[in-house]
């Protein structure tokens, strides 16, 4: 099963991208998650969309195109997504042919904060239920108060946390393979 990694953050030492590393790590037997970077993805106009997807656009459709199911590892900005993940969903949502219907995808998030990112995951639900993706509900993965809970590498080293988030994937695992039945 091939899953697609999203982080909705581009800071170098983003606790999201180190969760997603850590998710790679984690996921279970027959799950491989192959992170995608968003830094290339323009602003979303639509006057560039009508004349052809821009080349990093349409290889995010392809590849969302391509994966049995996506995971987007999200900070909370504001408490919502941040723009460039919001940016990098619309691009890749437009119709007629848009890739997130009926694909199995599951939401985590890091923050410093004690509510991790809580706000930041019911907008991106919003958003994917909108676009009628297959959300994996509960338990949420909101991994708060960040800083201590990973090492000056950027490894996930808060045991709780780790099996809380090779759960999720588990889950995910099982509502593709349900989806793919």
């Amino acid at each position: 099963m091939k899953v697609l990694g999203i982080s909705g953050s581009l800071r170098q030492g983003s606790h999201n991208t180190a969760l997603l590393r850590a998710a790679m790590e984690l996921a279970p037997d027959g799950m491989t998650i192959e992170p995608f970077d968003l830094s290339p993805i323009p602003l979303y106009n639509d006057d560039v969309r009508l004349q052809g997807y821009p080349p990093d656009v349409e290889r995010l459709r392809t590849r969302i195109r391509q994966a049995d199911a996506l995971l987007f590892v999200t900070p909370e900005y504001n408490r919502s997504v941040p723009g460039v993940l919001k940016n990098a969903i619309d691009w890749a949502s437009r119709a007629p042919d848009q890739p997130f219907d009926g694909k199995p995808v599951a939401i985590m998030g890091a923050s410093l904060s004690m509510l991790g990112s809580a706000f930041a995951n019911h907008h991106l639900r919003q958003i994917l239920v909108y676009l009628n993706a297959q959300m994996l509900n509960g338990p949420e993965v909101l991994v708060g108060s960040a800083a201590g809970k990973f090492d000056a590498q950027g490894r996930l080293t808060d045991d709780a946390t780790r099996s809380f988030v090779a759960g999720h994937l588990s889950g995910l695992k099982k509502l593709a393979l349900r989806l793919k039945a």
